[in-house]
C-alpha cells in the first residue's frame, strides 16, 4: 500500500460551463456558485486541506479571471496554488488533466470535480483514498457512493462495485448501485497515448478493461451539485446535519 502522505498533489476540474446550472452561471462560472454561502469550489480546497494536499492544480475556462481571483484570493497557507490556464481552448476533464500534467508530479494524485461536495463520516475520504490506492494493482480509484442515498443524482447508477474493490460498467438496461463521486486517484502514466482534448470517462473505461479500476466506498454523504435545483437539496442537507 502507498501511504497517504505520497498523495500531496491535486487537480481541482473548475473549466466546465455549467449551462445545467443557470440562470445562477449567467454571470459567474459553476465553482463559484454558493452552497451555504460557501462557494462549490472552496468546500474542495477545504477537503484537500484537511487530508494534508500541498499542491494544488485549478484549470480556468468560463469567466476565468472571476474564478482566477477568487482562488489566488483565497490561497490556503501552506497549500501551493496553480492556475492551469484553458481561456483558449477548452479540453474536456481528461485533456485538462493532461495540460496540467507537469505540475502533478510523478506519482498518484487527486482530481476533483469542482461541483461535486460531500459530508465526511468519522475520517477524511481523501486520506481514505490515499491510504486504499495500492499502484501494484490499480490505475486508478474512483471514489462512489450509493444511489439511493446521493442527492442531486437523477440517472440509473454508474458503476457496480465487486468485493474485491473492482468497478464495472452496467450492461445494457441494468440499473447499477454506486454513483462517481467525482473524485479520482490516477496515476500520471494513465495519460499515455491520448489526444488534446477527451474525457477522464475514456481513462476509467481503458483501465476497467485491464481490470484496474477500483472504487471505495464513500463515508458520509455525496451531494452532486449540477443544477439549482440540486443546490437548493444540499443546502437542506447541509442544514439538517447541523441540528
Amino acid at each position: 500500500m502507498i501511504s497517504r502522505a505520497m498523495i500531496s498533489r491535486a487537480m481541482i476540474l473548475a473549466a466546465g460551463l455549467g449551462s445545467r446550472m443557470r440562470p445562477l452561471t449567467d454571470s459567474r462560472p459553476k465553482p463559484l456558485v454558493e452552497v451555504s454561502g460557501k462557494a462549490l469550489i472552496d468546500y474542495n480546497l477545504d477537503r484537500l486541506e484537511e487530508a494534508g494536499v500541498r499542491e494544488v492544480v485549478v484549470n480556468v475556462h468560463y469567466l476565468a479571471d472571476l474564478l482566477e481571483s477568487h482562488v489566488r484570493a483565497g490561497a490556503r497557507p501552506g497549500m501551493a496554488l496553480t492556475v492551469s490556464d484553458e481561456r483558449a481552448v477548452l479540453l474536456n476533464s481528461g485533456g485538462g488533466v493532461k495540460k496540467a500534467l507537469p505540475h502533478l508530479g510523478d506519482g498518484p494524485f487527486f482530481s476533483l470535480n469542482a461541483d461535486t461536495i460531500w459530508m465526511d463520516g468519522p475520517r477524511s475520504n481523501l486520506r481514505r483514498m490515499a491510504e486504499a490506492f495500492d499502484p501494484e494493482k490499480m490505475d486508478i480509484l474512483l471514489l462512489v457512493a450509493p444511489t439511493a442515498t446521493t442527492i442531486g443524482w437523477d440517472n440509473r447508477g454508474d458503476f457496480a462495485l465487486a468485493q474485491d474493490g473492482r468497478l464495472r460498467w452496467p450492461g445494457p438496461g441494468e440499473v447499477t448501485p454506486f454513483a462517481y463521486c467525482g473524485v479520482a486517484v490516477l496515476q500520471p502514466q494513465v495519460f499515455e497515448n491520448t489526444g488534446e482534448a477527451f474525457s477522464l470517462v475514456e481513462l476509467f473505461r481503458r483501465a476497467a478493461g485491464k481490470g484496474r479500476l477500483y472504487g471505495l466506498r464513500l463515508d458520509g454523504v455525496f451531494m452532486h451539485v449540477g443544477t439549482p435545483e440540486a443546490v437548493r437539496q444540499a443546502e437542506e442537507a447541509i442544514a439538517w446535519s447541523k441540528q
